[in-house]
């Protein structure tokens, strides 16, 4: 107990209302941009002709940040460069610009996701508080990844995943029990108010048939979390692909320009749009519709075109499809729960790229029940295990796995 300090009532005031202005305003940025995407997604659905406009928006995207975006071109390693040294200043700009252009990428077919988008607002709005009091280092740090825990749980509805996902991602293997407390309350707070104004997540159907573990079926598991590793590993080698080959184009308005008409072309020959955008469709029927065994490789693809060439938006829902498809795909030849394969995909890959299986198992827990938590954590741990050092945000830092847990388990 003698640790506990109890701040006094100037400081517990300041935090108050920074709390409540960053999950009042994160929460609201959260439901207007859920809300949009939904209407961008339907608008770009039924008039598929804006597809064609695809490589023309990469090319405004890239110009509007060439010429206006400065640090925030750096998009989320912005936000780990910020907290890494809280002098970084985050430019206010960051959010308005993430947002319109992730609006944009999905609005005329780019393959990509949101939770960059989030995080980003999330963090943005955060780190404006700063010029309103007087922080320390350390709680300017908090304030950022209240900022960020925010921008995630209001984006998902998974306001305990969204505090932990802050707390692992900037330093996996460290978890900081001081921020704790803060991070839950603005996480709980702005998903709350995400949801004042309407049914706007993705719902999901809890998994409910588990077999009994024994040690073929964890067998089972071992098999299924070493495919969904070594597919986190395959989209990180593919983004780092198709980035060094951008960046030999010498003129960086080109980039877009090119992803973007060869998104076109790929979605072309495919005679299906069910690859680009989110692709919450496709991640849905994954949990009780055999599909094409082929889905998860083109999405990576796509993904890793999209925003290697500039177009905006995140990976984590995409990384969500990839491994939801690969868990259905796994279900011809490892005989376990479909619906189970695909829920332990759907974590697995994403902790796997992200570098974050303690958020993931969390995660898995909100969106598919209690019933399989042994198997979500046992698959996310042994995903992230596989899947190497290497992950998508390269200003991450990480402790080598055998001091990770012991970091975990001392915790």
């Amino acid at each position: 107990m003698a640790n506990i300090i109890i701040p006094d009532k100037k400081k517990l005031v300041k935090w108050a209302l920074s709390i409540l202005l960053v999950s009042f305003s994160v929460g609201s940025t959260s439901a207007f941009f859920l809300y949009a995407l939904q209407q961008v997604t339907s608008l770009r659905e039924t008039h598929l002709w804006l597809l064609a406009f695809l490589p023309l928006t990469g090319v405004l995207i890239v110009w509007w940040y060439q010429q206006h975006g400065g640090s925030a071109q750096k998009g989320n390693n912005l936000l780990l460069e910020a907290y890494y040294n809280p002098r970084v200043d985050i430019p206010w700009k960051m959010a308005p610009m993430v947002l319109l252009s992730t609006l944009a990428t999905h609005l005329f077919g780019g393959s990509a996701g949101r939770e960059g988008t989030a995080i980003q607002y999330g963090g943005t709005i955060a780190s404006q508080c700063r010029r309103w009091f007087s922080w320390s280092r350390e709680e300017t740090r908090i304030l950022l990844l209240c900022g960020i825990a925010a921008g995630f749980a209001s984006l998902f509805g998974t306001p305990w995943a969204g505090s932990i996902f802050a707390i692992e991602v900037v330093k996996v293997g460290k978890i900081r029990w001081k921020a704790v407390l803060p991070i839950l309350v603005t996480a709980l707070l702005s998903n709350w108010v995400c949801g004042m104004y309407g049914n706007l997540h993705t719902h999901y159907s809890p998994v409910q048939v588990v077999p009994d573990l024994s040690f073929t079926v964890f067998g089972y598991l071992i098999l299924a979390s070493i495919a969904f590793g070594l597919a986190a590993q395959l989209f990180i080698f593919t983004s780092e692909t198709f980035h060094n080959i951008f960046q030999k184009i010498a003129f960086p308005l080109l980039r877009p320009l090119i992803g973007g008409l060869v998104v076109l072309l790929i979605v072309l020959c495919l005679q299906s749009t069910k690859h680009i955008g989110l692709g919450i469709p496709t991640i849905l029927a994954s949990f009780d519709t055999p599909l094409p065994p082929t889905d998860f490789l083109i999405k990576i693809v796509l993904t890793a075109i999209t925003l290697s060439a500039g177009f905006k938006g995140g990976e984590v829902t995409p990384l969500f499809f990839i491994g939801a498809t690969l868990g259905n795909a796994l279900a011809l030849a490892i005989p376990l729960p479909l619906a189970l394969l695909a829920a332990t995909g759907f974590v697995a890959v994403f902790a796997g790229c992200t570098k974050t299986p303690i958020a993931c198992s969390i995660m898995a827990v909100e969106l598919f029940g209690w019933h399989a938590a042994l198997f979500f954590t046992t698959v996310c741990v042994l995903s992230f295990l596989v899947s190497g050092r290497r992950g998508i945000y390269s200003m991450q830092k990480m402790r080598k796995p055998e001091r990770f847990f012991s970091k975990v388990f001392r915790s």
